[in-house]
């Protein structure tokens, strides 16, 4: 695939018409998303990870009452995926996946369950072996009905790959896990504002700062790294949301241009993407503007590879919306809007 033609794949809820996993094509010189088709049939795929190389997506899955990660291989030139093999617990599905920079790795995140898992990959073929590791978080937060328990809602990895961090939404907190052969031990947490409920999180380029999507407040949480010892220390909390928002909003998303001059963060309810410039000497956030998603209940987003648009996915009103990004300022503007249904996660080949 020519880098003006960028490959992209959806991942989705099959509780309504979508089929499983789907893929498109944004054509950056005519600025428009082209073949949104099917690429894999499977239950609920509702989060996707690709290894670096582009040879493999690993996708969230339910099978009956278990759940838990597939493998699949990208199929070129059709673009569609062909099975490798699947791990499967008792319990929910998870609700998020990652992958290691190396294809060595793969991480789960637990919302049900309060749990993260980790599975080692064959480097030759992509399979997944059975989970090496399985931890269970514990605890509660102050939200009687979002954080009666444990909710993990993210796992991934630091940029120098030798931590795991979780954010746990039930319980405020990050907790990082030091990886050895697949092996995760903690080594390290972070509470954060109590009933704030943490939900995705990205390094800056520089891998000092982190920003953290607050699902519950609608923040964002600017924190430094240390890449020592694993741990996390708080700089600032930014509202995403106009201070005049009362109805309800539940943050979701977060990115950050490659450059790190500008992060980017979703908000369902609100249905806008806020945009905030960054302050390189500190890591500290400056709104910029709050754009309208055109649809509802805005479930992640992404920045293209050339990062000259962006593309958000709305769950409720299923379609998938086409922005061009003013590189120097960060700001956005609508270009198109494609169907795509129940969608949920959204990623592109790596280039």
């Amino acid at each position: 695939m020519n880098n003006s033609k960028l490959l992209g794949y959806i991942g989705t809820y099959t509780r309504g018409d979508s089929e499983g996993i789907y893929k498109f094509t944004l054509d950056t010189q005519i600025a428009t998303i082209k073949e949104v088709s099917l690429a894999a049939k499977l239950d609920n795929p509702t989060y996707l990870a690709i290894s670096e190389d582009n040879q493999f997506l690993y996708s969230v899955i339910k099978k009956g009452e278990s759940g838990g990660v597939a493998a699949f291989s990208i199929n070129y030139p059709t673009n569609s995926l062909e099975a490798i093999n699947s791990q499967v617990l008792d319990g929910a599905s998870p609700c998020h996946v990652s992958i290691d920079k190396t294809n060595q790795m793969v991480v789960t995140a637990n919302y049900h369950k309060g749990t993260i898992e980790s599975y080692i990959v064959n480097r030759e073929n992509g399979a997944l072996d059975s989970a090496t590791s399985i931890i269970e978080h514990k605890g509660s937060g102050p939200n009687k009905e979002r954080q009666e328990k444990p909710h993990t809602h993210y796992a991934g990895f630091t940029p120098e790959h030798k931590y795991v961090v979780a954010v746990d939404l039930g319980i405020d907190q990050l907790i990082t896990y030091k990886v050895s052969r697949g092996i995760l031990t903690e080594v390290n947490r972070l509470s954060v504002q109590p009933g704030s409920g943490p939900r995705h999180l990205v390094f800056h380029p520089n891998g000092r700062y982190v920003y953290v999507m607050t699902e519950l407040s609608s923040q964002v949480i600017v924190l430094t790294y240390n890449a020592e010892n694993g741990g996390f220390k708080e700089v600032q909390y930014i509202s995403t949301i106009p201070n005049e928002c009362s109805g309800n909003n539940q943050g979701s998303a977060i990115h950050i241009s490659s450059d790190g001059r500008f992060v980017y963060a979703a908000n369902r309810g609100h249905n806008s993407i806020a945009v905030f410039s960054v302050n390189q000497d500190s890591g500290e956030l400056t709104f910029v503007e709050s754009v309208y998603t055109e649809g509802d209940w805005p479930r992640d987003f992404i920045l293209d590879p050339t990062e000259k648009f962006l593309i958000v996915i709305n769950e409720r009103t299923s379609n998938l919306v086409l922005f061009s990004r003013d590189e120097s300022h960060g700001r956005l503007k609508l270009l198109q809007s494609d169907v795509v249904p129940d969608p949920v996660c959204v990623k592109f080949l790596n280039i």
